[in-house]
């Protein structure tokens, strides 16, 4: 039998008793839902997920994308999956329910995508990004661009891309040369180069819309001068209909070590200098604009990352469960049973790693969607804005310091299956694979951390790390008195007066140290804030399940609220520490790598 995707209790849990998300039903937009409804789009989820998703999941890594006839060829089940997965309305969940959609709260929206991200990751990137696509065009484009390209996509006619880096410039968005030439109105001519686009090629639609950067003529050097344009695979005719090809050529694949079941093309606009993008919002506002999609994207990332740890969490522990291997220290006598690994100490702290990335950060990725849904529809401006400074620090945290600790996780499941961990008799090693290019995914994990000191810790003369800083006190000062997460509290609050502290040492001395000397070590930084934040997340935990173990009834109820507790142990004792490390070499200024020569190396 498989392994759940996702521990039910543990959703219901995170969901219900420490977010409180059935709350979201007092905003008018969410007031014909409830909690059922809620549950029931959940359910909904977890059984396509089960059923269209995970069982091709090996077939479709083992049969990566190939081009024949100059055209890509995936295996038929990625194609049925998102069939099923548009029929069932997730494509425009969270829309309007005039344009087809449920209006879910994100929140909801997110906890049923999960189960997808768990069960098959590279086949949901194609409704991911159409997703995120869909959301970019209904954020700046006009009404008729909403018309004839995003409600194709909410309807599962059109997917959708990110058409970003260049075959000379990955992340450095700046350096992007794909020229733009108006022709009349907001229809321009594209030519260029795009690479390492993921879903960029493919027949599982009938079109596929590009979301561009692009240069148009005369504009500033920079991402000052970057415009954003839909460019499709094929015009649409006077019926509206996909059939005028638009000069989008496959130049090829890309080969990657996982996600093999996502297409990852490069792409060249405009061979033929008959390539049309049309212009989404104000010229020279690209960036600006195609930032709603990459931060929903970084997000989403994350929210990758954290499920495959997930997924890694439950095929290990399962494993652990059953195998029978070794005994305990000092017990000599070959003819006694072997124990199932779990009862080992060293199984046990790869295991409480795992369960703490996995749960700790599918609570903190339902909690940041949660605050977009507040953000969205709170009447309260101070709470629409308080929300948007959390958002603002938290994001670079959740696509960094979380796509690491997920790997490190899935490196643990690959450790407790041992020999069996590294063959393809068992997911995790493919799971692996997968969750290694999350990292560089969306922005690389150090571009995150460069954001995350350089721009993030300081924006707005402090506001959005000031607002974390809020947040995590009054946690800290709601655990007061409680001896069972007085280790959690006391590390937790340690760590974040010496954030506080480094932050502010940082920030005054960068006028004098030079911006390459003070995000030198912006790694350092990110590693502090992301264990602060791993901290508050498992204390908000751990006062929930606090609040029920009085009530909880013996066996997996008990239980249940107890491994929540033993895990806020976990992070207090293994993880919280390290803080004071990272705290030494920022407040001295360390300049050990800007002092390094390359010509040394």
């Amino acid at each position: 039998m498989a392994v759940p995707l996702i521990d039910r209790d543990d959703l219901d849990f995170t969901l219900w008793r420490v977010l409180g998300a059935e709350s979201l039903t007092r905003y008018p937009r969410f007031a014909e839902h409830d909690r059922g409804t809620f549950s029931q789009v959940i359910e909904t989820a977890r059984a396509i997920a089960e059923d269209k998703f995970r069982p091709h999941a090996a077939k479709s890594d083992a049969n990566e994308p190939r081009i024949e006839n100059g055209k890509v060829v995936l295996i038929p089940e990625i194609g049925e999956a998102l069939q099923a997965f548009a029929e069932a309305g997730f494509l425009a969940a969270h829309h309007d329910a005039e344009i087809g959609g449920l209006q879910l709260p994100w929140t909801i929206q997110q906890a049923a995508f999960a189960h997808f991200k768990a069960a098959n990751t590279p086949t949901v990137g194609y409704a991911f990004l159409t997703i995120a696509a869909a959301n970019l065009i209904h954020a700046h484009g006009s009404a008729e661009q909403k018309r004839l390209w995003m409600q194709p996509m909410l309807d599962g006619r059109t997917f959708g891309t990110m058409a970003l880096s260049e075959p000379h410039a990955g992340s450095s968005l700046s350096d992007v040369r794909t020229a733009a030439r108006q022709l009349d109105g907001d229809r321009y001519a594209i030519k260029g180069s795009k690479m390492w686009t993921s879903a960029g090629e493919h027949e599982l639609t009938r079109n596929i819309v590009h979301m561009t950067l692009a240069r148009i003529e005369g504009a500033p050097p920079g991402v000052k001068g970057l415009s954003l344009f839909i460019v499709p695979r094929y015009r649409l005719d006077a019926a509206g209909e996909p059939t005028v090809p638009n000069d989008v050529t496959l130049v090829g694949l890309n080969h990657k070590m996982g996600y093999r079941g996502t297409v990852n093309t490069a792409l060249n606009f405009g061979d033929g200098d008959d390539c049309v993008g049309y212009l989404v919002g104000a010229p020279g506002r690209g960036l600006a604009n195609m930032f709603h999609m990459m931060n929903e994207a970084r997000v989403g990332v994350a929210f990758g990352a954290i499920m495959l740890a997930y997924a890694g969490f439950q095929e290990s522990l399962e494993y652990a469960r059953t195998r029978a291997q070794g005994r305990h220290p000092g017990d000599k006598d070959p003819t006694t049973p072997q124990l199932p690994l779990v009862e080992h100490a060293d199984i046990r702290r790869m295991l409480l790693q795992q369960k703490a990335v996995a749960e700790g950060g599918l609570m903190l990725a339902l909690d940041l969607a949660l605050r977009i849904d507040r953000q969205k529809q709170d009447p309260d401006e101070a709470v629409r804005r308080h929300e948007a400074l959390l958002l603002d620090f938290l994001t670079p945290i959740i696509k960094a310091w979380y796509s690491d600790r997920a790997l490190e996780a899935n490196h643990n499941a690959i450790q407790i299956l041992g020999g069996y961990g590294y063959t393809r008799d068992y997911p995790v090693e493919r799971i692996y694979r997968d969750n290694r290019l999350n990292p560089i995914h969306e922005g690389t994990n150090a571009i995150q951390a460069i954001d995350l000191l350089g721009r993030k810790a300081g924006i707005a003369e402090g506001a959005a790390f000031r607002a974390v800083v809020d947040e995590i006190r009054a946690t800290l000062a709601e655990a007061e008195g409680k001896p069972e997460l007085d280790a959690l509290r006391r590390e937790t609050a340690t760590g974040l007066e010496r954030l506080v502290a480094t932050t502010e040492t940082l920030l005054t001395a960068a006028p004098d140290i030079g911006a390459i000397r003070m995000l030198s070590n912006a790694a350092a930084y990110m590693d502090m804030a992301g264990l602060v934040v791993f901290g508050w997340v498992w204390l908000r935990q751990g006062l929930a399940a606090l609040a029920e173990l009085p009530q909880a009834a013996a066996g997996r109820p008990r239980d249940f609220l107890l491994g929540k507790l033993q895990t806020a142990r976990y992070v207090a004792a293994w993880e919280l520490p390290r803080t004071a490390q990272h705290a030494a070499l920022l407040g001295s200024l360390d300049d050990t790598l800007t002092t390094m020569e390359a010509s040394w190396l």
